[in-house]
């Protein structure tokens, strides 16, 4: 096992991702952050965004074009969607590897990203190149990638939610159902009318109904875990709550089913994933709040003759930061745990 420093930069650390990817990278022991950029912010130190890094990480904050001739083995892109793809098509001859945390390669071609995202793509070879990040599904394409497409923190939930039945081919056609639940953190850290305290204080909203742009993000990778087209009713909601998702997943099995079978499906298939635990009780977002975490509990509800999986990640983290670690630890050739053992913060 390589036990090297290397050198990293995070590009774009203004928002909530950003600062999350600094502090797991500042204690992670193979690592340096050699650059932190903010096109809005450079010159000022990281903690005056951050306060809570004060005289822990205080690195003035750089312009992206730093990164030009800088020798760093990881970039990471904590950027808008629409973004990034510029910077990975400026850098895609550097040596570097690349993990972008955008939407801006997480789909199978730029026709479909233009269909769900209204943004034109302005590169499309790196479909072609890049490999969607989500480690308990594709380590080993992770480890041999330049590029990787940091997952969404909906879609992290809701694919592992269900994986282990779709890797079985155990769900009847178009049956699943995703009703995901978000804190509001996961709209990022600009403030707008719909994060505004008197929309989300003492309220709870659906939106995105049945034209949310994650819903064919988890479709194409359940499909590719299945081997056949897969068709999903996705619903997201916004809850009163800084951070954290839980989704509730329903689906009819295609062959006969029992509580014991449906835990020995999903205990066999998250035995050697060390960051997905199987609970015999329903998980809050609290049980995995600040950690790496996603605690997943299928029930079988013999009555309906469905199966219900619920999973609770941190949005931040295991939705977004972390993963983007845990990538990068297999690309470098690290243990996987590497700088990821963070016990859930609770209460």
């Amino acid at each position: 096992m390589k036990t090297s420093t290397y050198k990293v930069a995070i590009v774009g650390a203004s928002g909530f991702t950003g600062s999350e990817l600094t502090r797991l990278l500042s204690g992670h022991p193979n690592v340096e952050i050699a650059h932190i950029t903010s096109e809005s912010h450079a010159g000022k130190p990281f903690s005056a965004l951050h306060p809570q890094f004060l005289n822990i990480v205080d690195k003035t904050l750089e312009k992206a074009s730093v990164v030009d001739d800088a020798e760093l083995d990881i970039i990471f892109l904590a950027l808008p969607h629409g973004v990034s793809m510029e910077f990975v098509k400026r850098w895609k001859d550097k040596k570097s590897k690349i993990i972008d945390l955008s939407g801006d390669f997480r789909l199978s071609s730029p026709e479909v990203y233009e269909s769900w995202y209204q943004k034109n793509h302005s590169f499309q070879e790196g479909f072609g190149k890049a490999v969607y990040g989500l480690p308990e599904l594709k380590a080993e394409e992770v480890k041999n990638s330049n590029l990787i497409a940091n997952p969404g923190c909906y879609p992290t939930a809701s694919i592992l939610s269900v994986a282990p039945l779709f890797a079985a081919d155990l769900v009847e056609a178009d049956s699943l159902i995703i009703d995901a639940k978000s804190g509001l953190t996961g709209a990022g850290i600009k403030a707008s009318e719909t994060t505004h305290f008197s929309n989300v204080n003492d309220n709870f909203k659906a939106y995105g109904i049945g034209v949310h742009r994650h819903t064919v993000e988890i479709e194409e990778q359940l499909s590719s875990l299945s081997g056949k087209k897969v068709r999903i009713q996705f619903t997201p909601h916004l809850i009163p709550a800084d951070r954290g998702i839980l989704v509730t997943a329903y689906a009819r099995p295609n062959q006969e089913m029992n509580s014991k079978k449906l835990f020995d499906i999903y205990n066999d298939f998250y035995k050697d994933k060390p960051f997905v635990r199987v609970r015999n009780t329903g998980p809050s977002i609290k049980d995995v709040r600040g950690s790496h975490y996603c605690d997943v509990f299928p029930y079988w509800d013999s009555r309906t003759e469905r199966i219900i999986s619920i999973a609770a990640i941190d949005n931040l983290l295991k939705g977004a930061a972390s993963e983007a670690v845990h990538n990068m630890n297999l690309m470098l050739g690290l243990e996987e745990r590497s700088g990821l053992n963070q016990i859930p913060l609770r209460p």
